[in-house]
């Protein structure tokens, strides 16, 4: 059975960053909608009144001329029909809808001399009427409204699609801005728990290796060890320590995402030889016996603090895991330097073999063999650590045991081995 760790892309999958960020850009979406929803509907209302009330007084400013200006019946404008009574008779526009000027109204206006305007209805249609007396004869005339609400229904039709097509847009736009505006702050969560859960998870085996340095060093001190060996322990003890503190500067430059990783060129057998140092007292501690095999000379280029976090941390789940051994190989292959961790535990778990560099994945319950592997974050780190040195690193697990392999770009020795990794 073997696993390879892939790369995700950051900020890939569901996480309860990007789902406050989509519910943020929903809401601020929905209220710009609103917002603009309520602007477009003030507008199209005002348009419209302006609309109406200007065709209205275009109406009645069509039908007063015609009327005023009216010698005969002949030729009215449009859909303006005329009727003029005179002591010697009443004559009217052939067409003249029935019951629209009708006698009472010619005799009312001619008796009182009051001019009167108003809207009817006739034959299931509107008109507009206006009568008014004229010397000794009276003239009234009536206008066919249908043509002026047609043209009022086709501007609110097309103002009603300009202001939907508007409220979409404000929507989506304001949508696309929420987004925007969130993603900052979603970017700093993101930043944040991640700093946490890694700092969290990352200083836990340094404090390890350190608690169990300092309780070695009291259990020394008691027994009234000599002075040699008292300050070969006080030496490792500060040791540890400025390991504790490069892995908490290498975490928080990590998390700066404005910071480089430096690049330095890196004896690897040595990396792997001051990790074997440090954690075989804590191995021991757990009654494994650590070593490592004879190394190859191997040079890699990249961040000695990072990959001495990959290494540390291979290492110490190979430790809790292992039921009696723990072996660290350096080599060289096809130009590649190979760091290999392997263990005599109780393997891997074919089902968690798929999701095994994934965050927080759990192997299940302890068996009757013993318990099984936990990962965590540590074999995520791992291989995040690995991906951005341009390697890879793979698992070989067997009932019996697991090979764990890093596999990075080889570089040229150096003329000068590097100083910086020390106990």
């Amino acid at each position: 059975m073997r696993a390879v760790f892939r790369p995700r892309p950051a900020g890939a999958g569901r996480t309860p960053e990007t789902t406050l960020l989509r519910r943020a850009a929903f809401r601020l979406g929905l209220q710009a909608g609103l917002i603009v929803a309520a602007v477009v509907a003030v507008l199209v209302t005002a348009a419209v009144l302006v609309v109406l009330r200007s065709q209205h007084a275009a109406t009645e400013t069509l039908l007063s001329e015609a009327v005023m200006r009216a010698e005969d019946v002949n030729d009215p404008p449009a859909s303006v029909w005329l009727v003029l009574a005179k002591p010697d008779g009443r004559t009217s526009t052939p067409g003249l809808p029935p019951g629209l000027l009708d006698d009472a109204t010619l005799t009312r206006v001619t008796r009182t001399g009051v001019a009167e305007a108003h809207d009817v209805q006739a034959a299931g249609e509107e008109y507009r009427i206006d009568v008014v007396r004229r010397g000794d004869v009276t003239v009234g005339g009536a206008l066919d409204l249908r043509t002026a609400h047609a043209e009022s229904r086709r501007l609110v039709l097309a103002l009603s699609v300009v202001g939907g097509v508007g409220l979409l847009l404000a929507a989506a736009s304001g949508a696309l801005l929420g987004v925007r505006a969130v993603h900052p702050l979603a970017v700093a969560l993101r930043l944040q728990r991640r700093f946490v859960s890694d700092a969290s998870h990352e200083l836990r085996t340094p404090l390890t290796l350190l608690t169990t340095r300092a309780q070695l060093l009291r259990r020394h001190v008691q027994r009234g060890a000599n002075r040699k060996a008292v300050l070969a322990d006080i030496d490792s003890l500060v040791a540890d320590g400025d390991n504790l503190t490069a892995v908490l500067e290498d975490l928080l430059l990590a998390a700066d995402p404005r910071s480089g990783s430096g690049c330095e060129h890196i004896d690897v057998g040595l990396l792997v030889s001051s990790v074997v140092t440090t954690s075989v007292a804590a191995a021991r501690a757990s009654s494994v016996n650590l070593s490592m095999l004879d190394a190859e000379p191997a040079y890699v280029g990249g961040n000695p603090v990072a990959l001495r976090r990959a290494v540390t941390a291979l290492t110490d789940n190979a430790v809790r895991h292992a039921h009696k051994a723990v072996t660290l190989t350096v080599g060289l292959r096809d130009r590649h330097a190979v760091i290999e961790v392997a263990d005599d535990g109780a393997g891997i778990d074919p089902e968690v073999a798929p999701r095994l560099f994934e965050r927080f994945t759990s192997s299940g319950p302890s068996t009757a063999e013993g318990p099984r592997r936990r990962y965590g974050l540590g074999l995520a780190l791992v291989g995040e650590i690995v991906a951005q040195h341009g390697g890879r690193i793979e698992v070989c697990g067997t009932d019996v045991g697991a090979t764990f392999r890093i596999t990075l770009p080889a570089a040229a020795a150096p003329r000068s081995l590097p100083s910086n990794l020390s106990n």
